[in-house]
């Protein structure tokens, strides 16, 4: 069955850095778009970064813009989400998801599998 297990997350100061990873299994992996969201304390998921099956093409949440990057290795059926310059805002159980289709979206419908998520704790 397809699974998604995200690592990497943890507790890390303002102006700070992590790198999430999300290893998939049970997909064929390069053939499909790849998504991260997160979701913070009483708030609704939201949409941070996607990347096409080739990593050609990313896109960004306006507010991690130049602060998070996020890319992929097929050859290891993983994606990765490097976080910079972390703000105390970030702070989130952070998922990954596999998209239905090929490209990158930013809907949350447009994802059919998720991880387990990873806790992000950005102190001020």
């Amino acid at each position: 069955q397809v699974q998604l297990v995200e690592s990497g997350g943890g507790l890390v100061q303002a102006g700070g850095s992590l790198k999430l990873s999300c290893e998939a299994s049970g997909i064929t992996f390069s053939a499909y778009g790849m998504g991260w969201f997160r979701q913070g304390p009483g708030k609704e998921r939201e949409f941070v970064s996607t990347i096409s099956w080739s990593g050609g093409t990313t896109y960004y949440a306006n507010s991690v813009k130049g602060r998070f990057t996020v890319s992929r290795d097929n050859a290891k059926n993983t994606v990765y989400l490097q976080m910079n310059s972390l703000k105390p805002e970030d702070t989130a159980v952070y998922y990954c998801a596999k998209s239905r289709a090929s490209m990158t979206s930013r809907s949350l419908s447009s994802y059919d599998y998720w991880g387990q998520g990873t806790q992000v704790t950005v102190s001020s």
